[in-house]
């Protein structure tokens, strides 16, 4: 759902830049304590992922596509104020590098990708922990259900803003109830991801995931005669910092990252995305404008002069590597910031 310059009037991508920039300058404060725990390179891993995986366009019917926005993922692994800084970078990149989402509407994509998902899915993630049992297994399932519920919830602050400052006049009601319904989808797939995402860390590195704090994790004792018995623990804080013996784990999970960016991403959906297909319908889709930096050598995740698909393999690879330095990068000065305050 990467708005393009056009979609909104000036006067209201401004104000979303503004209220965008507030909520970042907040998680990037809010996310010093959050820190200690992971350090930089978690963040900078989950920023990369999401940036390779919204490069994976699947299909969702009717010629619509959709991708991972990654809030309710990010939230679980790294805690919703590094996930808002992480995703803000992912947008950041996208619009700048690749000229994915206008340069005037960055401020909007980042409400409604970074701050809007994030919020919604840590919501509905730590609201369902608190139904499911206290588990390990059950974060997963809370995770999914908070991508569910982000991806449409985004869908509809996205025609409230257009209620406000839209290009062109439509029924609100049929866009409300068309980007509802396609976002609907979309987050069936977004749920998808998360909780085989999320199931996946937890069974291998279960210190990494932030929303396993608070849930039981039972442990299995044998005594001397090899009797079994069922200890329940609390899992509140990690034992040890997360970052312990992270140079493998990190190594295999940048290379996944590259993979997904690099190669499957070659077997995206062409099909446009849930809002690009609205636009089109409700009658709104020819206010889109080019990105100011439409002429950029890796404009549409492609490197310029370069033949497919080598050219997308390209562009994935040095995506995935400016991303997850520029979210290291930015989680590492505000750590500083804090050890010198």
């Amino acid at each position: 759902m990467h708005v393009p310059d056009g979609f909104l009037d000036l006067s209201t991508s401004v104000a979303t830049a503004g209220v965008s920039a507030a909520a970042v300058a907040t998680a990037l404060r809010r996310s010093r304590t959050e820190l200690d725990v992971v350090g930089p390179a978690v963040p900078g891993l989950v920023s990369a992922f999401v940036f390779a995986v919204q490069m994976v366009n699947f299909p969702v019917g009717a010629g619509t596509s959709g991708h991972l926005m990654g809030g309710a993922l990010a939230a679980a692994l790294v805690g919703p104020a590094t996930a808002m800084v992480c995703l803000t970078v992912v947008l950041v990149v996208q619009a700048l590098l690749f000229a994915d989402g206008g340069l005037t509407a960055l401020g909007t994509n980042v409400l409604l990708i970074a701050v809007v998902t994030v919020l919604v899915g840590h919501v509905v993630t730590r609201g369902a922990l608190r139904v499911l049992p206290r588990r390990p297994g059950s974060v997963a399932v809370a995770a999914a259900l908070g991508g569910l519920v982000s991806v449409p919830a985004a869908a509809l602050v996205f025609v409230g803003l257009y209620a406000v400052g839209g290009a062109v006049p439509v029924d609100l009601g049929t866009l409300a109830t068309a980007m509802l319904g396609w976002h609907v989808l979309i987050g069936v797939g977004e749920a998808l991801i998360t909780g085989a995402v999320v199931s996946a860390v937890v069974a291998s590195r279960p210190d990494l995931v932030r929303s396993l704090r608070g849930t039981r994790r039972d442990l299995v004792v044998v005594d001397a005669d090899g009797r079994r018995t069922t200890v329940p623990a609390t899992v509140d804080e990690p034992a040890a910092p997360a970052r312990a013996g992270m140079r493998r784990p990190l190594a295999v999970a940048l290379a996944a990252c590259a993979v997904v960016a690099g190669g499957v991403s070659l077997l995206a959906s062409g099909h446009p995305d849930g809002l690009e297909h609205v636009a089109g319908v409700v009658g709104f889709g020819d206010a889109a404008r080019d990105s100011a930096v439409a002429a950029s050598p890796l404009a549409d995740y492609a490197v310029a002069g370069v033949g497919s698909p080598v050219a997308v393999t390209v562009a994935g690879l040095v995506g995935v590597a400016v991303t997850a330095l520029l979210a290291a990068g930015a989680v590492r000065a505000v750590g500083r910031r804090r050890v010198g305050a």
